[in-house]
């Protein structure tokens, strides 16, 4: 059941700054996936330009967390400057073991207009990001391409970042082509039983592996400049789950099979129980070493050798929660006021 609390409805965005008349036209299209949402896979139907809301609890209008230069990224992804990456609250998954769940689970954030998240972008390149870095955003599709018609308007010429869980609807995806240059998703789950149990997500392998499929024929292989920089391309993420949980064997046989060896993938170690995880079997613990070189043995075994792999020593990060004094949004409009 996707209905929640209906909510005072968001304004709808103006399209009058738009100035190319087929940009405004894509962009009214996307916003009506939101008369009754079908963004992303879970299709809810509620109405959101109307305040009903869906599983993500989102309206038309994102919400934001924080935005600043972030180096724990991928090397080509975070490079030597930081991506400017910008944090979007809530979720249309709710995973049990979610490192972020304050900002996904809890919508720790503030509405933004497209823009002024166009606005955003720009400083953030202005800053010397070597890309925008879009985290979260399958279940806001339709103001995010507003916010990037109108950047590019404005003279964005940084790579964008596509950051998501890999829970995306391959219409929505079709509608963001040409407008994104960089595709950075996760392959959770080879199976729906643990997808569901773990994510809440119905139907997670096939939207997933469409989706992915659907990147790669917009965007091709990772394409890197001479300084190691990604320019566009695909790379493909999976977290190590403890007691095989994510079904890394078959996922990478998919890559293979489906996706090619050129593939970049990162295989992740950072695995932790925190948020429900901690309290439930078979998620309650860190992965073991012979998880990690069990997971890197079936890398090698497709031949995935394109992409990176974290080391088992690393310290698992809080790749989105910012600290009290370290990025908030609100510090940071006051900032640029």
């Amino acid at each position: 059941m996707c209905r929640g609390r209906p909510m005072v409805p968001d304004s709808m965005p103006d399209l009058d700054g738009i100035r190319d008349p087929g940009s405004r036209s894509l962009v009214e299209r996307a916003y009506a996936f939101l008369d009754a949402c079908v963004v992303c896979p879970r299709e809810c139907g509620v109405n959101r330009k109307e305040g009903e809301l869906g599983t993500c609890r989102t309206g038309v209008l994102p919400k934001i967390s924080a935005y600043n230069l972030h180096f724990g990224e991928e090397p080509p992804i975070s490079g030597t400057r930081g991506s400017g990456t910008v944090f979007f609250a809530a979720c249309n998954l709710s995973c049990d073991f979610c490192q972020n769940f304050p900002i996904s689970q809890m919508d720790y954030g503030r509405g933004v207009t497209p823009s002024r998240l166009a606005a955003i972008y720009l400083e953030l390149e202005a800053r010397g990001a070597h890309n925008i870095n879009l985290v979260t955003p399958s279940h806001i599709v339709p103001p995010i391409l507003h916010s990037l018609v109108l950047a590019r308007e404005a003279g964005l010429r940084i790579p964008v970042v596509y950051n998501s869980n890999g829970y995306d609807s391959v219409a929505m995806l079709r509608l963001l082509e040409g407008w994104i240059d960089i595709y950075l998703p996760d392959m959770k789950y080879s199976s729906d039983v643990w997808a569901r149990k773990v994510s809440k997500a119905e139907g997670y392998v096939f939207y997933n592996r469409a989706a992915v499929e659907e990147m790669l024929r917009q965007v091709g292989p990772l394409v890197l400049d001479r300084e190691g920089i990604a320019r566009r391309g695909l790379i493909v993420r999976h977290l190590i789950m403890p007691n095989g949980l994510g079904g890394w064997e078959k996922t990478a046989g998919f890559i293979h099979g489906s996706l090619g060896e050129a593939t970049a993938v990162s295989l992740m170690a950072q695995y932790f129980p925190t948020n429900r995880a901690a309290k439930k079997p078979l998620l309650d613990r860190p992965i073991t070493r012979k998880e990690y070189e069990d997971a890197l043995e079936t890398l090698f075994q497709e031949n995935l050798m394109e992409g990176y792999v974290q080391e088992f020593s690393s310290e698992c990060e809080d790749m989105a929660f910012p600290e009290p004094g370290d990025g908030t949004l609100a510090e940071q409009e006051t900032r640029s006021a």
